[in-house]
């Protein structure tokens, strides 16, 4: 039988190579540096769909393009503090089977999150995405029975937190957390510009954290003496369970 996890853990599920970089890379960071051990699993690399600067070089095959994000990937991790490892299952479609839900749900049960961070639960304008949110929910529900793999030390009930998409908007996604990254800015920069193959959305997702970062002022009060400069926003899919609403 195995045993509870007793460190803090995280598990961030991302459909692409880039994806936990853009939009979780402070959250990655900061919880690194707090302590937590954060894992992330990448589904595929964003061979087919987001790595355009790659197969406009020509002469380019599949494998190279999943080699270069991979390493890619691997270079943001280890910068943001975090393990990672990549199931490798294709993009444009994502697609995954009963195998890939159960090998997801066996991370769970390694990792044993305190928290999960995934995409939106919809997205027009990439169906990895949200197929990317339905796996991450159904490989935690799996985790906690009983009935599965029993002996082994069940997952509790993390919260799961979507991180923001590209245009949130039509996404039906709304921040109800705004996480101040501003001590680890530098650091998930850094992370960005590991991603050679999407060098378009550096500029894009520091405007993002930096009126991310007005809005978490404004949320505490703009007169408050702490100094917020770069935020992330997620938005919670279960409710809080608190004795305290302070």
């Amino acid at each position: 039988m195995s045993h509870p996890v007793n460190h803090k853990s995280a598990l961030v599920v991302s459909a692409h190579s880039a994806d936990f970089v853009w939009r979780a890379g402070g959250a990655i960071a900061l919880h690194a540096q707090q302590g937590y051990q954060v894992h992330v699993v990448c589904l595929s690399f964003g061979e087919r769909g987001e790595s355009a600067k790659l197969w406009r070089k020509g002469n380019m095959t599949e494998e190279t393009v999943k080699h270069h994000r991979r390493e890619e990937a691997q270079a943001a991790a280890d910068i943001l503090g975090a393990s990672i490892e990549f199931f490798d299952i294709g993009d444009y479609p994502l697609r995954a089977d009963n195998a890939t839900l159960f090998r997801l749900a066996d991370v769970y049960r390694r990792v044993q999150p305190h928290f999960v961070l995934t995409h939106s639960m919809h997205d027009p304008y990439n169906y990895d995405h949200p197929l990317a949110s339905n796996l991450a929910q159904e490989a935690r529900i799996i985790a906690q029975a009983e009935g599965y793999r029993p002996g082994e030390t069940v997952v509790q009930a993390p919260p799961v937190y979507c991180f923001e998409p590209h245009q949130p908007e039509q996404c039906n996604w709304k921040p109800d957390v705004l996480l101040d990254i501003t001590s680890v800015w530098e650091k998930k920069y850094q992370a960005i510009q590991c991603m050679q193959g999407q060098e378009h959305l550096w500029e894009y997702y520091t405007r993002v954290a930096l009126q991310r970062g007005v809005q978490a002022k404004r949320n505490i009060g703009i007169t408050a003496a702490r100094d917020i400069v770069h935020a992330e926003g997620f938005q919670s899919i279960f409710p809080r369970v608190t004795e305290n609403l302070a």
